[in-house]
């Protein structure tokens, strides 16, 4: 029997949801998600979850905002002037916008107020500060799967 265990490629269907029930991500009407154990490829609670589990085996984890997506940061909200939003993006809270880098890189960032002088600008994740719980299946290691 196969137990996954860092350095393994791994393929696991998971369900995501938060405190309350709601459900922010599934692999189940897709392929499973495949990543390296240990390689910082997902959140680190995820991989804890995974690492020891056999092929076939299922789990449920919580995993806390430390060992997610990290607590909000105050440095990652911004305010810009208005008059530096094109008008024609119509700006609204809750919309989801990506800032060019200097490094010609992208960041995403969710626009959270608008005023007449100024927006404010996001970059936390939007799972930031939020503990998560994880349904976990492990489909397959490398090349093995359940049969």
């Amino acid at each position: 029997m196969s137990i996954a265990k860092t350095g393994d490629t791994v393929r696991v269907h998971y369900t995501g949801r938060l405190d309350d029930g709601t459900v922010f991500d599934s692999s189940h009407e897709r392929e499973p998600l495949e990543f390296q154990l240990g390689s910082g490829q997902v959140i680190p609670g995820f991989d804890r979850a995974v690492e020891g589990l056999a092929v076939g085996e299922a789990t449920e984890t919580r995993i806390e905002a430390s060992d997610a997506y990290g607590e909000p940061r105050d440095d990652l909200i911004v305010q810009v002037p208005r008059d530096q939003v094109p008008e024609e993006l119509g700006v609204a809270p809750g919309m989801q916008l990506e800032l060019r880098q200097p490094d010609g890189g992208s960041m995403p960032v969710t626009v959270t107020a608008v005023d007449e002088t100024s927006v404010t600008l996001d970059a936390n994740h939007p799972l930031a500060g939020r503990p998560l719980t994880f349904e976990l299946e492990l489909v397959a290691i490398g090349g093995t799967s359940e049969a």
